[in-house]
């Protein structure tokens, strides 16, 4: 007993220092209320102002939005690109490292790229759009515009990352399945629906949580292009959380934001995971 406690004890620690005693000061931090007299146990008024606070709301909206509009594109583009780039071949493993590319740009890098493309006016995008006698937009300053754009950005920079995970759930099915399903005469969208999403379901659970946890965590991008901004359009919970701890210093609120964050991602986590067994998990 005491050599696998002995091996198991570095880990044990790390993760004791680093995962769980942070939450559980998150979780102090959200009952409590810091005041010149010291700490304060408020209960769950930390958690009543939030949701009371309209910015706060917003922010959920926007990140709720941002989620679908980033997570729905990626998975779908990945799996276009890992069908078409399925097999062996010398151009399929060249354009695999070319779609794999924007996933090796750190993330500020690209913003910063994004930032030349959207600048209204004088950007690549608006440029090109004048050529065709089009009238550009503030892509950036438009509540309506600015965070479709913070999406797109998201999409190219994650849509390659993903394709790897589904690239090897394909390369995971049977041949038997395959050529069962040929001999049946299935045609290629009968193949894809009954045979390649079927087999891809645990693919897809597992790469659904991670871009959802991407549309949570990834901000260095609101960060360099917006600020949240304009007029709260692009703040999501991360910022949201940021800004109030770092910037109106009130640490029961952005606790109380970041508990509430991390329900939801393992509510959403959970769900993904559950129907990722189909009908299998209900019995």
């Amino acid at each position: 007993m005491a050599l696998p406690l002995a091996l198991l004890g570095p880990s044990l620690v790390f993760l004791a220092l680093f995962t769980y005693w942070p939450v559980a000061e998150v979780v102090w931090d959200a009952t409590h209320e810091v005041t010149r007299r010291g700490t304060r146990f408020v209960g769950l008024a930390n958690f009543a102002a939030l949701f009371a606070d309209p910015t706060f709301q917003r922010a959920l909206l926007n990140n709720a939005l941002y989620a679908i509009g980033t997570v729905v594109p990626s998975l779908v583009l990945a799996l276009a690109f890992a069908l078409a780039l399925n097999g062996a071949g010398r151009v399929r493993a060249l354009m695999r490292a070319v779609f794999f590319l924007p996933v090796m740009i750190p993330l500020v890098a690209a913003a910063a790229l994004f930032l030349f493309l959207f600048l209204p006016g004088i950007g690549l995008i608006d440029h090109h759009l004048a050529r065709l006698g089009l009238n550009g937009a503030n892509w950036l300053g438009d509540p309506d515009l600015a965070l479709a754009a913070i999406t797109v950005l998201t999409v190219w920079k994650n849509a390659g990352y993903y394709m790897l995970f589904i690239l090897a759930g394909l390369q995971a099915i049977p041949d038997e399945a395959k050529e069962a399903a040929l001999l049946d005469g299935a045609g290629p969208w009968q193949r894809l629906r009954y045979v390649t999403l079927p087999a891809l379901r645990p693919t897809f659970a597992f790469v659904g949580v991670i871009a959802l946890l991407n549309a949570v965590t990834q901000v260095d991008h609101v960060f360099v292009l917006t600020k949240g901004g304009p007029s709260d359009a692009t703040k999501l919970l991360l910022f949201y959380i940021y800004e109030q701890a770092a910037e109106r210093y009130d640490a029961g609120r952005a606790a109380a934001a970041t508990v509430v964050t991390l329900g939801l991602l393992a509510a959403l986590t959970a769900l993904s995971l559950s129907r990722s067994q189909g009908p299998e998990a209900a019995r």
